[in-house]
């Protein structure tokens, strides 16, 4: 059975919906390449981890939604190489529809199946890879399993990063925590609830990372200059939630 999609807009916001109140993805009209939802300005974090500018530049995207994830990568990391995998076709038809789906086959490969089987079964490896997968109950099934991370990591490169979108409403989000810093041997972090209930989770393999804020700072400042995105805000949440020792990130 298909899942149901529906769009609605509401002061200049187009949404999408799985047939619930839940929204998957969304877009102010006025502005398509930023990033509306906070959540998923803050899985952007992951740009400041690598010190390389060009970083990343083989991109795996687990969940399409509204594309937005897609959409600021492409347009800001323009030698990124970005492949996304939706297992609903009716998604994909959405974002052509509705939320400016870059149409570029050179740059994006949209793979229509399972996020999961598609991690488990590959070969390829990724920079980044962000995991944004849930169904219309805000489930996401393998997504959140210990074999699943563990397959992450071995599809992850030497300096690749892991970020997953999780919500701390749900009744497997300390499980699913747990998985993720199993699977990395605890080289894992979780930033500070949204107020929508989103935590976004980083892992990361190979070249270890070791940040301190006024880096983070000036790198969040150099991107804000660059693609207008500010994630200073999420940085000095960060640091009051203090789970990073001495005000140095360590992954």
């Amino acid at each position: 059975m298909a899942t149901p999609i529906d769009i609605s807009e509401e002061a200049g916001v187009r949404s999408l919906l799985f047939g619930s109140e839940w929204v998957q993805g969304a877009m102010r009209i006025a502005r398509p390449w930023n990033l509306e939802l906070e959540y998923t300005r803050e899985m952007m974090v992951s740009l400041l981890l690598r010190e390389d500018a060009r970083w990343p530049r083989k991109v795996l995207l687990i969940g399409l939604g509204a594309a937005s994830l897609l959409k600021f990568l492409y347009r800001n990391r323009p030698l990124a190489h970005i492949t996304v995998v939706e297992i609903e076709p009716d998604v994909v038809a959405a974002a052509r529809q509705f939320f400016k789906l870059p149409e570029d086959t050179k740059r994006v490969n949209m793979v229509i199946g399972d996020g999961a089987e598609y991690v488990l079964n590959g070969i390829k490896e990724f920079d980044l890879i962000m995991v944004d997968g849930f169904d219309e109950n805000a489930h996401t099934g393998a997504l959140e399993t210990l074999p699943f991370y563990q397959a992450c990591r071995s599809r992850l490169s030497h300096d690749g990063i892991l970020v997953v979108n999780l919500l701390t409403r749900s009744r497997s989000f300390d499980a699913t925590v747990t998985h993720i810093a199993k699977a990395f041997d605890n080289r894992a972090l979780v930033l500070p609830s949204c107020e929508s209930g989103n935590a976004i989770a980083f892992a990361a393999a190979g070249d270890p990372i070791e940040l301190s804020f006024d880096d983070l700072k000036e790198s969040a400042l150099e991107l804000k200059e660059a693609t207008g995105l500010n994630l200073l805000p999420t940085l000095t949440r960060l640091a009051q939630a203090k789970t990073c020792l001495n005000n140095t990130l360590i992954l």
